[in-house]
């Protein structure tokens, strides 16, 4: 049973964004800042990463724990409410992360991943990371 009427788990889940997220937004102060530029949401390229370095043929995607599904096998079982809709929906979210990676690498692109929490705590490591896979590319 939902603790929410309709009306706010509506507006709940009308404020969930796609872009311009948090994470986003810390990630990509940090890279600027270390003279990084990049592309944001990139729709020519397949899976649109939130952050493209044409240059370097590199990718990078800032995944929130829930909705790309972190340690699923014990947190799915946490879900309370709407179970069959929420399992189905995260699970097709992890399938599709798998299946952007393969394809991005198939063209030739380098697919970086981080998890939204590893971004907020450990953002230089991050762009360490990510500077380590541009330096390849040079």
């Amino acid at each position: 049973m939902d603790r929410h009427t309709p009306e706010q788990r509506r507006k709940n889940m009308q404020a969930v964004k796609s872009k311009g997220t948090k994470i986003e937004i810390v990630l990509g102060k940090a890279l600027w800042n270390k003279g990084y530029r990049y592309r944001k949401n990139v729709k020519t390229i397949f899976g649109k990463p939130d952050f493209v370095f044409r240059k370097y043929k590199t990718v990078v995607f800032c995944d929130s724990e829930f909705w790309h599904g972190k340690d699923w096998e014990n947190k799915k079982n946490e879900i309370k409410s709407n179970r069959d809709f929420w399992i189905k929906k995260i699970e097709r979210n992890i399938e599709r992360d798998k299946e952007v990676n393969r394809k991005l690498r198939e063209q030739g692109w380098t697919v970086l991943r981080f998890w939204g929490n590893d971004i907020l705590k450990n953002t230089d490591s991050c762009v360490n990371e990510i500077e380590k896979e541009i330096r390849k590319h040079r």
